[in-house]
């Protein structure tokens, strides 16, 4: 297996080690919340859609794409909230999750047996359920939504599987990185969070008695 595994790092592309610089890249700028995480998330996602296309992992390759459309959304709209300050972060509703999670479920069961009657698509259940999965994640990154990280986690770890699976050994090391700086941009966007809460509610008082005086 070990051997295996040696031979397809050593098999591996320049395209596959250069999306794995840029995707290492946009997760640790997207942790300290620069906005220019999303030109080295779309450079990546581009990289890894024909890397995916070519290993019959269509979702996957769909997913890379719509990455690159969030890219663009994501720097438009960091750009815009933020200007040269990072971004505000903050959680959406439980239920919001709770809901999404139901129509995510279902999308991913449709699109699964469509691409299993269809296709020959490899793990198309795991490559549906982690590519609805990782859409509605990416939009909160987009949005700046803490609850990002945890998706991530889940979804890099089936990644990690579902690229080894087809050879891309470089690509699931990419998600396995990913899972550790996931790890990290929750404690960091978590700790973030409290801190300027914090900042908030100390200057609201000041800010109170300022009109009062």
């Amino acid at each position: 297996m070990l051997e295996k595994v040696l031979a397809g790092f050593a098999a591996s592309s320049p395209l596959e080690v250069l999306a794995l610089v840029l995707g290492v890249t946009y997760s640790l700028l997207a942790v300290r919340r620069n906005r220019y995480c999303w030109i080295a998330g779309a450079g990546s996602s581009l990289l890894l859609a024909w890397l995916a296309a070519s290993r019959q992992l269509p979702m996957q390759a769909l997913l890379q794409i719509y990455y690159v459309l969030m890219s663009v959304y994501g720097f438009w709209h960091w750009s815009r909230q933020a200007g040269t300050a990072p971004i505000k972060i903050g959680y959406w509703p439980l239920r919001w999750h709770l809901g999404s999670a139901v129509i995510l479920a279902v999308l991913a069961w449709l699109t699964a047996t469509y691409l299993a009657a269809e296709t020959d698509a490899a793990w198309p259940r795991l490559d549906s359920a982690v590519t609805w999965f990782s859409l509605y994640a990416t939009l909160l990154v987009a949005r700046a939504r803490i609850e990002n990280w945890l998706y991530w986690i889940v979804t890099d770890t089936v990644l990690v599987f579902l690229y080894a699976s087809q050879g891309l050994y470089f690509a699931a090391l990419l998600f396995l990185l990913y899972i550790v700086i996931a790890w990290s941009g929750l404690v960091t966007w978590t700790w973030h969070y409290h801190r300027e809460a914090s900042v908030a509610w100390f200057r609201r008082p000041c800010y109170v008695m300022s009109q009062i005086v």
